[in-house]
């Protein structure tokens, strides 16, 4: 019988990836075939995403798999939340694609309680205080360039506009729709009262699709371009929504945290919650897989280490995330910082803002990079073991076990210190976590498993996990 290959494109804020998936034995196997750099870049005093060259990205990784002969009978591309791209009457982009780390949003979150206070907010549609909201970066068009929201005839999130230039065809989905804080906790579709009351253009908002819609198959051009025709699926397109499915736990009340650039630390809810508890300490519920509710928490993650090894490079100090763990490891001090800090979103260089908050703190300015590396770790595993606590006292919920997937499974140091501080096992692996969802999504529609479970219990056969 010939092999059925599977195609995810899992782009992430600092690279993008085409990862193909076929069954053999009964396991998953997947493949990297094509890799690529991705970063924000300036543009008229602004970070955008350079998204013609995301389009010559995926054709490049899509013709890849066929050079090795390994044609996908689908695909879909998983992306970050919040950000999504304008589109005027010609299907053009009416404005540049902004990234959420741009500035343009300061002071935005205060213009939208004018109109609609932050606790009647989060009672509509549960998601957490964010600056980078798509909430709030439409304010940003509303109030600096109002003749762009005048000129839009269409939005769509990254992942749509993506599917979009190689398909031909506009499909909003949920799980990514969920991150602009614009869907209603309630019903799963936009909140339209929310959006008339804050003056965007109700045309923008359209008929949601969930994971394992079929959007069609390539454009003309593009089977040219790459050499074949496949359908494109729907995967959960929120990069957060697909590393949730691959958990690998057979459980409905698992925790988890996907680790990468972000750390997203929660669980599964068939209902969201939107209590004054879960608002004030900042939980978001992201709509998931099935409608489940991703009941998380956002924490700043391997951003701040990828900062770090990024500026030493830039000085010659070329590392290894793996040496950067190790040097941690052997370097002393436990001085920690609020990995949460907005301070800690886009500084002009991380490792002055990270020896400033220590310092303010009382502590020793850590000057090595494993000194540095030190700090980050042991941040960040204090604020996974504060998130359990909170997450645990708002649910009324106790876990004993925290499942790690995504890149960040793969830190050795990080998950010891993890384990040590909430006192929790610890479950690490697949490291494969956003790709691996995505391709479990288009199988499951494809039929190649039953339902989610089925797919979990895939992954936990088919990927070695690591215990702590």
């Amino acid at each position: 019988m010939e092999t059925k290959y599977y195609l995810a494109v899992d782009i992430g804020a600092s690279s993008g990836r085409h990862i193909l998936a076929h069954m053999e034995d009964d396991k998953i196997i997947i493949e990297e075939i094509y890799r690529f750099h991705n970063g924000a870049v300036e543009q008229n005093g602004h970070k955008v995403w350079e998204t013609d060259r995301f389009l010559r990205e995926l054709i490049a990784g899509m013709k890849a798999c066929r050079e090795a002969g390994k044609v996908p009978v689908s695909m879909g591309i998983d992306t970050w939340g919040v950000d999504y791209a304008l589109l005027d009457k010609n299907d053009e982009l009416a404005a540049p694609t902004y990234a959420y780390r741009d500035a343009r949003t300061n002071g935005m979150d205060k213009a939208v309680y004018e109109i609609v206070p932050e606790d009647k907010l989060y009672d509509r549609t549960g998601i957490q205080r964010a600056i980078y909201n798509t909430i709030y970066q439409l304010m940003a068009s509303k109030k600096t360039e109002p003749e762009v929201l005048d000129r839009a005839e269409s939005m769509l999130m990254m992942p749509d506009f993506l599917h979009f230039l190689l398909t031909g065809k506009k499909c909003q989905e949920y799980t990514n729709a969920t991150t602009s804080g614009l869907v209603d906790a309630k019903t799963n579709d936009w909140d339209y009262d929310l959006i008339k009351k804050l003056g965007y253009p109700e045309r923008l908002f359209g008929k949601l699709s969930m994971p394992g819609t079929v959007v069609g198959g390539l454009r003309e051009e593009i089977q040219k371009e790459v050499g074949f025709d496949c359908k494109v699926v729907l995967p959960a397109t929120h990069d957060t929504g697909s590393a949730v499915l691959a958990v690998p736990s057979e459980s409905d009340e698992a925790l988890y945290l996907s680790s990468g650039t972000w750390s997203l630390l929660g669980c599964e809810l068939k209902e969201a919650n939107c209590s004054k508890e879960a608002r004030e300490a900042n939980f978001t519920n992201e709509g998931g897989y099935d409608h489940r509710y991703r009941f998380l928490k956002n924490i700043m993650g391997l951003w701040m280490i990828q900062s770090v090894r990024d500026e030493l490079k830039a000085k010659g100090q070329e590392h290894s995330f793996a040496e950067l763990c190790d040097m941690a490891e052997e370097a002393e001090g436990d001085v920690t910082v609020d990995a949460n800090d907005d301070r800690f979103l886009a500084p002009a260089s991380m490792i002055e803002e990270i020896q400033k908050a220590v310092t303010e703190a009382g502590g020793k300015k850590p000057e090595t990079p494993g000194e540095l590396a030190r700090v980050i770790y042991r941040s960040l595993a204090v604020c996974y073991d504060k998130s359990i606590k909170n997450l645990e006292s708002i649910t009324g919920k106790k876990y004993d076990s925290l499942h790690i997937v995504g890149g960040g499974s793969n830190a050795d140091y990080l998950n010891r210190l993890t384990a040590e501080m909430t006192g929790r096992k610890v479950y690490a692996g697949p490291g494969e976590g956003s790709s691996l969802g995505n391709l479990g999504a288009q199988m499951i529609a494809d039929g190649v498993f039953s339902d989610l479970y089925d797919f979990r219990k895939a992954v936990k056969r088919s990927f070695e996990v690591k215990e702590y």
